[in-house]
């Protein structure tokens, strides 16, 4: 049984595992134990500086079973001549700490030659001697091998395979080794923000089954785990949020629909047989980055039900996610990873997260915060105890190392840790770790960044691309535009397009790139100015440069170096001197996250203004033929673009969405301010006309059907279109009542000249309901409103007759909760609590 239980250690890999081929009738299982290991022999050369965790990246392994003899090894046997073990440092004083990331470097005396030992994935019970144990008798139930597997562990196994680093496990996120290794690149779409501004639930479907293919090729080729953590699904609530290029936006229907067409596509059709496993992340209340290990946030029961929970419940009840990530904050003053309410009471209890494959893992370093940032426990002993009783079951981190001492301290129990077990080892069944998949295991590099992937990427950016601006100056095609001048700081960029979370594409091409492809212009490139800076060296060219063009394209805005994980913005004006810059160019199309664009909307020399988001690897091709008219342009904003005065009126920390006498509330359902541009917002090259398909009746009781519009093309160029369909009500239900909501959408395609085709806009019961203060959603009767689009295009009055009707109710939060060790609550943040 020893050596049976030393191999577990190496091949429960848990949710950082790699996936591999089905087994076949020809491959069967050696007993044997193999020949003689490998035996890596090595030199220590010292530590090493490694502030950009690149050093050395052809592969990696995390564990928390890391030795020097571990690594050599490790990269010794793949035929390497150097590794190195990597680990942060902390230096400082008491009241203030920074980190960066040291390695120590190890010269391998004898590598392999060729490397023999291949990284792609072999199924767990086609290894030695794991298949000859009742954990691989295919005659037995999931369920029974499973239990035969946790009932085979020790204690210290056990411990040990619930942290994210167990012996022999990838390390979280996506390897790229250099070439001319395969897997160097995958297809790179645009930002979920971009893509969300489509308003195209088939385009969001296609890019979650592309993302999930190429996931789990890389899986199979032992460049990944097959856990991917995605998507995001926190709605946008500030717009200084670093992380809301991230999400589709502020809008909570939207947020539902990228959840129900984007987790299907990772996943696949079978909850049992999966292509990865998608995580919806952050359960909940997670929309900043200032004080984000350490904030507490208390929002009312009806923003919970309606706005903040909604998108998980959707993620639960609607499409089978196999997991759900816990956060660093804390919710109704517990952290959310040691929160009963949130894991137990909701989402198992309520929301039935009770698959045996179910599975909560903990962001990383989250269980570890419940005692470091949040203070609610005394020692980390205990935070490791009340998030594995509160039902976290895997933690990215290495808290769940100190449960020996939970249990010692009988904090918690085996059984405890047996259920957290038998959730994960479920959960790679059902990706074939064990018995390898018939359906996606022979997925590899060949399926990765293959020509339907990257036309998709390219659809996606043109789709999302949002015109804000125009006197009729663009489309381009056929105007006097010979010469160009093509200006700003992301006139040629490449990277700064991919937004956050991206990997390495198989190319990058730049507006630049696409501009001087364009036979019909000549093009002059001057950067300018850079993205925020006060340097105005660059100003006398940019300007000599736009006199002695036709037309002058600016391309600007903010970049990650502004928005991005870790990093929220302070303010909502454009940075540096951009603006200045502009003031004295004319035409223009900037890109990036969202900045107030009032100078720009009422300045008379700017004749168009496209926002394009984060566009990614076709974002110049795409820019291009949109702004020439090769596209159609039918974009609408997924977010509300405030004035730059907002950042100064509501605090970021503030959570509630409602106004009141002294807050004019968030989101354009509650914002009682002017915006710049209203979510929604989005200009075409032509103009349609709508009517109603059908005349809607003028009043309903509790039965309701579905609306669609005739939509004709009454300009002059083909073109998408994508209508919006928003509810409003000045009587039904409790005041505040919201400005409007949007209830349903859908795009059309290349409805030509003088053509028409049919909008249909589902709608059901569940559309119009709204949370009351309980947080229980109630159908009100009343007067209400449907309209088409930010306009007002099209609309119908009606009324909702009979007494309100409550479909679905939240649980209340009990008012104190008990604990296996003194725990503290924590008040409301309105400030940052991140630093130590």
């Amino acid at each position: 049984m020893a050596p049976f239980k030393r191999l577990v250690g190496q091949l429960s890999l848990l949710l950082t595992s790699t996936l591999g081929p089905s087994l076949s009738a020809a491959q069967t299982c050696d007993t044997s134990g193999g020949g003689a290991q490998y035996h890596g022999k090595f030199k220590s050369l010292g530590c090493y500086n490694d502030s950009s965790v690149s050093i050395l990246s052809n592969a990696k392994v995390s564990t928390v079973a890391m030795t020097p003899q571990y690594c050599a090894d490790f990269c010794g046997a793949r035929g390497y001549g150097y590794g190195g073990i990597e680990f942060t440092t902390y230096v400082g004083d008491e009241a203030k700490y920074t980190s960066g990331y040291s390695m120590s470097l190890l010269k391998i005396n004898n590598p392999k030659q060729g490397g023999d030992v291949s990284d792609a994935f072999t199924p767990a019970c086609l290894t030695s001697p794991l298949c000859s144990h009742d954990v691989c008798d295919a005659s037995l139930s999931i369920s029974q091998r499973v239990a035969a597997l946790v009932g085979a562990l020790t204690t210290e196994e056990k411990i040990l395979n619930l942290v994210d680093a167990a012996a022999g496990s990838r390390p979280p996120g996506v390897q790229f080794p250099d070439e001319p290794l395969n897997y160097t690149y995958a297809t790179s779409f645009p930002s979920p923000i971009l893509s969300a501004a489509a308003f195209d639930d088939e385009l969001i479907a296609g890019i979650g089954e592309v993302v999930g293919r190429e996931g789990r090729a890389f899986g199979n080729g032992g460049f990944s785990g097959f856990d991917f953590w995605a998507p995001n699904i926190n709605p946008f609530r500030d717009p200084r949020w670093g992380r809301g290029q991230e999400t589709p936006g502020e809008d909570i229907l939207v947020v539902k629909n990228y959840v129900r067409n984007y987790v299907p596509g990772l996943q696949g059709p079978d909850p049992l047989d999966k292509q990865i496993i998608a995580t919806c992340k952050h359960y909940a209340v997670y929309d900043l980055e200032n004080g984000r290990y350490g904030n507490n946030y208390d929002p009312t029961q009806q923003d919970m039900a309606d706005y903040f929970l909604a998108p998980f419940k959707t993620c639960v009840r609607d499409v089978a996610v196999g997991s759900v990530m816990c956060t660093y904050n804390a919710v109704l003053g517990y952290p959310s990873c040691a929160n009963e309410y949130l894991l137990e009471e909701v989402l198992r209890e309520h929301w039935g997260f009770t698959n045996d494959y179910n599975y909560v893992v903990g962001d990383c370093g989250a269980v570890q915060d419940i005692f470091s940032y949040h203070n609610c426990t005394n020692t980390e002993v205990g935070a490791a105890s009340v998030a594995i009783n509160a039902g976290t079951d895997l933690d990215c981190g290495q808290t769940f190392i100190k449960l020996n001492q939970s249990l010692a301290h009988e904090q918690t129990t085996e059984d405890r840790l047996d259920e957290a077990l038998t959730r994960l080892y479920n959960a790679l069944f059902t990706v074939g770790f064990f018995d390898g998949s018939e359906k996606y295991g022979s997925l590899d590099f060949s399926d990765v960044g293959t020509p339907d992937a990257q036309a998709l990427a390219y659809r996606a950016a043109v789709e999302g691309i949002t015109s804000l601006k125009n006197d009729g100056t663009l489309p381009l095609s056929g105007k006097k535009a010979r010469k160009v001048a093509v200006i700003g700081p992301y006139a040629n960029a490449t990277e700064q397009m991919q937004g956050d979370c991206s990997g390495p594409p198989k190319y990058l091409r730049s507006p630049l790139y696409a501009f001087n492809r364009h036979a019909a212009w000549d093009v002059t490139y001057v950067m300018g100015t850079d993205i925020d800076t006060n340097d105005t060296s660059g100003f006398k060219a940019a300007v000599a440069a736009a006199k002695k063009a036709d037309i002058v394209i600016y391309l600007g805005g903010i970049d990650n170096s502004l928005e991005s994980e870790t990093n929220d913005r302070e303010d909502l004006a454009w940075p540096g001197n951009q603006l200045d810059l502009i003031s004295q160019l004319s035409d223009q199309a900037p890109v990036g996250g969202q900045v107030d664009d009032s100078a720009l909307k009422e300045n008379s020399n700017v004749k168009a203004l496209i926002w394009a988001g984060y566009p990614s690897q076709d974002g110049g091709p795409a820019l291009l033929d949109v702004m020439i008219g090769k596209q159609s342009i039918a974009g609408r904003l997924p977010i509300t673009q405030y004035p730059a005065s907002y950042a100064n009126e509501v605090s970021i920390f503030d959570i509630n969405l409602r106004p009141n006498a002294t807050y004019p509330g968030r989101t354009y359902q509650w914002y009682t301010g002017t915006p710049v541009y209203p979510f929604g917002f989005g200009m075409h090259y032509t103009t349609f006309d709508s009517s109603w398909s059908a005349s809607p009746e003028s009043s309903y009781t509790y039965t309701w059907t579905s609306f669609s519009s005739d939509v004709k093309n009454t300009g002059s160029h083909t073109s998408d279109y994508s209508g919006l369909l928003f509810l409003s009500s000045s009587n039904a239900g409790p005041a505040p009542r919201p400005n409007k909501t949007l209830v349903s959408y859908a795009r059309l395609h290349n409805i030509a000249v003088g053509g028409s085709d049919t909008l249909n806009l589902p709608l059901t019961l569940g559309s119009i309901a709204r949370a009351d203060v309980n947080g229980d959603l109630t159908i009100f009767p009343g007067d209400y409103k449907l309209a088409l689009d930010v306009e007002d295009s099209l609309t119908v009055e009606f009324s909702l007759k009979g007494k309100p009707v409550v479909i679905d109710t939240l649980p209340k939060p009990q008012k104190t909760y008990e604990f296996a060790v003194p725990v503290h609550t924590q008040p409301p943040s309105y400030q940052d609590y991140g630093t130590l």
